[in-house]
């Protein structure tokens, strides 16, 4: 008997991968054959979307349209849409997407696998279809938020922030494991909190040290790490841990007092300067990753100068700028006014992210010499492609290798560093 075909398209953020891979084991589980972003027709289409910022939910709008046009054109099939999107624009969406069969919202897996006719299996809590390479993965290791930031709808879209238990994320990590994954990257919308409410204290260095102790994982990485309250044990085990990549995922947003306060940011420059200052003391060999906003209300010249004068001076490993998107319900947007110009807060994004060229051309030319373990990624052409701790996949630079024949994927191998790019290295397998 041919299984219905379900093809899973995930717009977003890790975040929304792990959400669709779980899915995706819940939907294979129940007789269905399971597909992520093919596009072959298929009997069902599933469209996790993204509703964070403006040019994300256009693309989601976008999506939609595409998929419903290419449903209608093959006379068959059902369209799906869940995510961020639908939980903040559900009736809207409806009243102007007339075609898609049905709208669900976020955590509640549940309602869409109840209507494709299946009954939710607690026991797959945990286990996902690993789309992409599989030796490495996200780990989710909380929902929501509970910070306040003036530009930000997550609190609105995900609701409260819920840890999951220490025991779940470490029976799910040895499950990845055992299935090959490698690499391990903890994400949530804020790793600084996990375990604040279920266990009354931050409980990441815990589970961070739970986890390493899985053999079968070589890398542990950490992505969102707010900069109040930063739990500087996990300083201490990054000096004693090879597991644990001297990679420090921190979104300072800003620098200047004034721009800080009215994005109700829980930091202030003073705190925020000192903390990265003791973690390029305590951790020299970090790569410390941030990003920033440009043209937030309030932020004048002078404001936006005080920011690159801080970029310049830190010197930032990774850096990502974005434009400020005036979005609805958010404190920003309920009191202040979107008055800076678009090309305004185009041509700060620019200069940010020309001076961090600037930055990472010459962090990367001295590293000439130098050897370093690498994942292997993928083959590409005449390289194999690969990336340091010091590199997240997808957001980061990438590491070119020649030498070698058929390197598997996940493989680790040491490598000479023997050219660069603004944004990526060159290097020979080590003889």
């Amino acid at each position: 008997m041919k299984r219905n075909r379900v093809n899973i398209v995930t717009l977003g953020c890790s975040k929304n991968t792990v959400d669709s891979q779980k899915l995706m084991r819940q939907l294979e589980a129940g007789g269905y054959s399971v597909t992520s972003e093919s596009a072959d027709p298929a009997d069902i289409v599933v469209i996790n979307t993204c509703g964070f910022i403006h040019d994300a939910k256009e693309e989601s709008v976008d999506t939609i349209i595409r998929h419903a046009e290419a449903i209608r054109k093959e006379g068959r099939g059902k369209l799906f849409v869940m995510g961020c999107l639908v939980e903040r624009y559900r009736k809207e969406l409806s009243d102007s997407l007339p075609e898609v069969d049905g709208w669900f919202g976020v955590n509640r897996p549940q309602e869409i696998i109840s209507h494709l006719g299946l009954a939710y299996r607690r026991e797959l809590n945990g286990e996902r279809v690993i789309t992409g390479p599989s030796h490495y993965a996200y780990l989710k290791v909380s929902e929501g938020c509970d910070r306040t930031c003036a530009f930000c709808a997550i609190p609105d879209i995900r609701g409260r922030y819920i840890s999951t238990p220490v025991e779940e994320l470490v029976d799910e990590a040895r499950k990845l494991a055992d299935g090959g994954v490698r690499e391990l990257i903890l994400i949530a919308q804020d790793l600084t909190l996990y375990g604040t409410d279920l266990y009354g204290r931050q409980m990441l260095p815990e589970l961070v040290m739970r986890l390493s102790a899985i053999s079968n994982l070589e890398w542990i990485r950490l992505h969102y790490l707010y900069p109040s309250d930063f739990p500087m044990e996990i300083l201490e085990m990054m000096q004693d841990n090879n597991k644990i990549c001297r990679y420090i995922d921190i979104p300072i947003q800003h620098i200047s007092d004034k721009v800080l306060k009215m994005m109700r940011r829980e930091h202030d420059s003073a705190g925020t300067r000192r903390l990265l200052a003791d973690i390029r003391r305590m951790v020299p060999d970090a790569a410390v990753r941030t990003t920033v906003i440009a043209g937030h209300p309030g932020e004048t010249e002078k404001e936006f100068n005080e920011l690159t004068d801080y970029i310049r001076e830190y010197r930032f490993d990774r850096l990502g700028a974005f434009r400020y998107s005036h979005e609805e319900n958010t404190h920003a947007a309920l009191r202040y006014s979107d008055d800076i110009p678009e090309k305004t807060k185009e041509r700060r994004v620019a200069r940010i992210m020309e001076l961090q060229q600037e930055i990472s051309s010459e962090r990367n030319a001295s590293m000439a010499g130098n050897i370093v373990r690498v994942i292997i990624d993928r083959k590409e052409g005449l390289f194999h492609v690969g990336r340091s701790q010091h590199d997240s996949p997808e957001v980061d630079q990438e590491i070119l290798v020649t030498g070698g024949k058929n390197i598997e994927p996940g493989t680790f191998i040491d490598v000479k560093i023997t050219g660069s790019t603004e944004f990526d290295l060159y290097a020979e397998i080590r003889q």
